[in-house]
């Protein structure tokens, strides 16, 4: 479970935004919001890219307020999905082990769909299935907290359907507390379980 308890944060020298929420495991939790409401914030305070004025933010009962982002249990899947071009789609999901391990990234690969892709360069790749091996490659990390940051926008109406769906099966499976930040409701009617609407800098269900 992800919570933020009064998690307050400013980029000036008052506090803009005071947080709290709790995002439970095996579900997703959507943040809706206006531009420049502050959704990019939230998550980045959660990764560790930030650090919070005051407030606790706790994953697992474990306070992370000062654990840096590359030793958080978080995962990050981004609108732009962040592969190597130049590298073939299993290369591109062995990136989330610390240890090479041929059997578990195909699995993974496998398990989205992409079997057939491994041995493809990223850049031949349409943006649906970029997405996917980036999800692979956030699914072999198997961190409790994922944090999606506008991930379908991107994709065409049917490819996204597809996607959203995969990450909603792949949040009960394997029980990950899952931050959805999105503008478009049809992706919040799809699969979130609990929805907050983040407005002058504070979040309300």
């Amino acid at each position: 479970m992800l919570a933020l308890d009064h998690v307050t944060f400013g980029y000036g020298a008052a506090p803009s935004y005071d947080f709290t929420l709790e995002a439970l495991a095996g579900e997703v939790t959507a943040i809706r919001g206006a531009s420049g409401s502050g959704k990019s914030t939230l998550l980045d305070l959660v990764a560790g890219f930030l650090q919070p004025a005051s407030g606790t933010i706790r994953i697992d009962g474990d306070i992370v307020n000062d654990v840096p982002p590359e030793q958080r249990p978080v995962s990050i899947l981004f609108q732009s999905e962040t592969l190597f071009e130049h590298l073939t789609a299993s290369r591109n999901v062995a990136l989330g082990l610390p240890h090479p391990d041929a059997g578990r990234v195909a699995a993974a690969l496998a398990e989205l769909g992409l079997g057939d892709l491994a041995g493809q360069r990223a850049a031949t790749l349409s943006g649906g299935q970029k997405q996917r091996v980036a999800l692979a490659r956030t699914l072999l990390r198997d961190k409790p907290v994922l944090l999606l940051d506008e991930p379908f926008s991107a994709l065409d109406d049917e490819t996204r359907a597809t996607t959203r769906s995969i990450v909603q099966a792949l949040t009960r499976k394997q029980k990950w507390a899952t931050i959805l930040v999105t503008h478009h409701a049809d992706d919040i009617g799809a699969i979130a379980d609990r929805v907050y609407r983040l407005e002058s800098g504070r979040l309300a269900l």
